[in-house]
């Protein structure tokens, strides 16, 4: 009698289940990787808030006192280049007088490694009592936050 081996269904390949395990794992570490730098980006741009409103503070503040030299050096160069400030004092002199303000919000972007922001400010006139709501809109030059409108 000869022996005649039992044939025996060949296992199926396991390379598809390799390579879905592999992509998951890749998944993983890019989801993980890509949650880190959001909250890297996101935080870096929370810490620029604070000197961001502390500047639109720091000129609405110089042009309610009529510290006029003091509100132009905060602005921006491409600001300054374009009005002197002997301009810049007489415009805003003729201006009504603002009682109280309040800022409402400030929101950084970051477009291509250049920092921006703007300030919602709201701002009640002080001969009229009317309320206006103007957006600022500042810059980051030289690591300080300029008023850029």
């Amino acid at each position: 009698m000869t022996y005649e081996p039992i044939m025996v269904p060949a296992s199926p390949p396991r390379t598809a289940r390799r390579v879905l395990l592999v992509l998951a794992g890749v998944l993983a570490v890019c989801c993980v990787v890509g949650s880190c730098v959001g909250l890297w980006f996101y935080r870096s741009l929370k810490r620029e808030v604070g000197p961001a409103r502390s500047v639109a503070v720091g000129y609405i503040d110089d042009v309610r006192a009529g510290d006029y030299s003091g509100a132009y050096g905060r602005l921006c160069e491409r600001v300054r280049t374009a009005m002197t400030q002997e301009d810049f004092s007489r415009v805003q002199a003729a201006q009504l007088e603002i009682s109280s303000y309040e800022i409402t919000g400030v929101y950084v972007n970051n477009y291509n490694g250049r920092l921006t922001a703007t300030a919602t400010v709201t701002m009640v006139q002080k001969s009229t009592g009317a309320q206006a709501t103007q957006t600022m809109g500042l810059v980051k030059e030289d690591d300080e936050w300029r008023v850029c409108q």
